[in-house]
């Protein structure tokens, strides 16, 4: 390894609490923007958990991928967001596939893409990283962990998708119809074709030579079974998604694990009080 084992081994265990950190909060998050934004700390943890286990070549190849269908999730979000009168709440959201058909089916795609779903964009790179790291020795919790982290993105963009398109809508601004307008929609539906085709494109682009990997039967469906479970619980508890009152564990997820202040804002808040 380039980074020695001691830095790798540091890497490892930062970047599973980044994705670990990342999903949990996300999911008791309800503002659309920051959703997408932890989401893309817990990929940048993907890429940081690929880079650790030496696999530099699959961490590039994933940051690619990434990109792309990230780019439609962030532009996806900006229409409903610009159509929804402004308004980021997705509590306030609801129904929207009726307003915005188009927009609802490259979003989903966009985080069908994100869960690693097969034949995706995002499924070509997450799930090599996933059966590469488990041919590793680093341990029953990292493994567990990296299943775990799995299902946190699982957990959260089925959260989204339901209370921002299936759900009831939640009573927000009247909602404008933006889908008429191709300078909006055109760059989403490029962006959709190329997270349906640059996964197996890229992957023959970076790997000319096809990867055979051998592992026992419950680590090649590991993933398969944490996602289906984490979908199964997330579908069975959306509605008790507007009653989130766990008081300190809702509090120390929002305030994403009281890392601002521990990393200078509470002293930065204490001198500007003084000031």
């Amino acid at each position: 390894l380039i980074l020695g084992e001691t830095c790798s081994a540091l890497l490892l265990f930062i970047s599973i609490m980044t994705m670990f950190m990342s999903g949990v909060v996300a999911i008791f998050e309800y503002d659309l923007k920051k959703i997408i934004a932890l989401s893309t700390l817990s990929q940048l943890g993907m890429m940081m958990f690929s880079i650790s286990l030496g696999l530099y070549e699959l961490a590039f190849f994933h940051l690619l991928t990434h990109a792309l269908f990230k780019a439609l999730l962030f532009l996806c979000a900006g229409i409903l967001i610009h159509g929804a009168g402004n308004t980021q709440d997705i509590r306030s959201f609801g129904g929207l596939s009726l307003n915005f058909p188009l927009v609802t089916v490259c979003m989903n795609l966009a985080n069908l893409s994100l869960c690693g779903v097969p034949f995706l964009a995002g499924f070509y790179s997450k799930d090599l990283i996933v059966e590469l790291a488990c041919q590793y020795s680093w341990g029953i919790f990292v493994l567990l962990m990296m299943f775990i982290c799995l299902s946190l993105t699982v957990l959260y963009s089925v959260r989204l998708t339901y209370l921002s398109f299936v759900g009831p809508y939640g009573g927000g601004t009247s909602i404008s119809v933006c889908e008429s307008d191709y300078s909006l929609v055109g760059p989403v539906a490029i962006l959709s074709f190329t997270s349906l085709v640059s996964g197996p494109i890229l992957s023959w682009l970076n790997f000319p030579a096809p990867v055979l990997i051998f592992l026992p039967v419950f680590l090649k469906w590991g993933a398969l079974f944490f996602v289906g479970v984490s979908l199964l619980v997330m579908l069975s508890l959306q509605g008790l998604t507007y009653s989130y009152k766990w008081g300190v564990v809702s509090k120390f997820s929002g305030l994403m694990w009281f890392l601002p202040w521990l990393t200078g804002q509470g002293f930065s808040m204490k001198t500007l009080k003084n000031a």
